[in-house]
């Protein structure tokens, strides 16, 4: 029977390394230790910061992150640096405004106490319309700068009339009397080189003759801008007659853009007589605004006062509706009117 020696070690053991003895087996070396490093500590992978994790700082003086755009970082250090929970400031003063008008309204008791309060409360009512014109102003200068620099002129109208008598009999010529009127104008000290034709002002032009002379249907010469109309330097009428005529000569401008003549009430509501349907709805939205005519909770309707519900028949208004119902209330500008005797 032959003799077997000692039994092998498992196959996971026989990676161990042999000393000068080879009977012995020895475990295989650990991993490097660097001298004064504790026992089971790590070494440190290169490229990462020793200690504890810290959260990035995101100061001016941080490194920026490899491979971010520099905008993008300067943009988030900016939100991230901005202080939160403040109001803007135009908000602010804006409340401000609001409270400090507000604590100027004397309460119901006072007035009963204080008779005299009455001639307080007719300031601040004072007050209040001079801060709609200010801010009415305000913006038409700003309005008026936005737009582009106009200039004003002198435009000069002549009226002339001749009258050409009857021929006698056996002279060639006509055979009734007649005279002529003529409407002419031009700008005074224009200097620009580019004249412009008289008819390029105006929009209309109508000449009314003595009804009781020339009749219900001759008494009215009339004159229309059109699409197609030729710009002219003047304009002539010629009719029978020996007698002297009265006229009345009617202008009415070609504003550019268009301005409409408000309603009297809203007129004098507002302030304003003829201007742009813009500068209208400035203003009257300026109206609204100081008079806290808005809803406070449904912010698309108006509630009238006294005298919005004369003029818009209505109790409560869409601000949707004001463009409907304003239109009724608009007019053509008054035309320029003279008066004119042809002798």
């Amino acid at each position: 029977m032959s003799s077997r020696g000692p039994p092998l070690p498992p196959a996971s053991h026989m990676n161990m390394m042999r000393g000068p003895n080879p009977g012995l087996y020895r475990t295989p070396p650990g991993p490097y230790q660097r001298p004064g490093m504790m026992p089971g500590a790590r070494m440190p992978v290169p490229g990462m910061p020793i200690g504890s994790p810290m959260m990035p700082t995101y100061g001016p003086g941080s490194p920026m992150r490899p491979g971010m755009n520099p905008m993008l970082m300067d943009s988030f250090r900016k939100r991230l640096m901005a202080p939160q929970g403040h109001p803007s400031a135009p908000n602010h003063r804006r409340g401000m405004k609001r409270r400090k008008m507000a604590d100027k309204v004397l309460p119901q008791r006072i007035r009963e106490l204080v008779p005299e309060s009455q001639a307080y409360m007719d300031l601040l009512a004072f007050e209040r319309k001079l801060d709609q014109t200010i801010a009415r102003k305000r913006m038409e200068i700003q309005d008026a700068i936005k737009k582009p620099l106009t200039q004003k002129r002198k435009l000069r109208i002549y009226i002339s009339n001749t009258f050409t008598p009857a021929k006698p009999d056996g002279e060639e010529g006509e055979k009734v009397s007649s005279w002529e009127l003529r409407v002419e104008g031009k700008l005074l000290e224009d200097p620009s080189k580019q004249k412009r034709k008289f008819s390029s002002f105006f929009k209309s032009l109508v000449i009314e003759l003595d009804k009781d002379l020339y009749g219900p249907d001759n008494h009215l010469v009339e004159w229309h801008r059109m699409a197609t109309t030729q710009e002219t330097d003047g304009f002539q009428v010629k009719r029978p007659g020996d007698v002297n005529v009265k006229c009345t000569l009617l202008l009415m401008l070609d504003h550019q853009p268009p301005q409409y003549k408000l309603d009297t009430r809203l007129a004098r509501l507002l302030g304003v007589h003829t201007q742009t349907r813009a500068n209208i709805m400035q203003a009257l939205w300026l109206y609204i605004k100081n008079n806290k005519l808005q809803d406070s909770h449904e912010k698309e309707y108006i509630n009238c006062n006294r005298y919005f519900r004369q003029i818009f028949n209505c109790i409560r208004m869409r601000f949707s509706e004001i463009p409907m119902k304003l239109a009724s209330l608009l007019q053509h500008p008054d035309p320029i009117i003279i008066n004119h005797s042809i002798r």
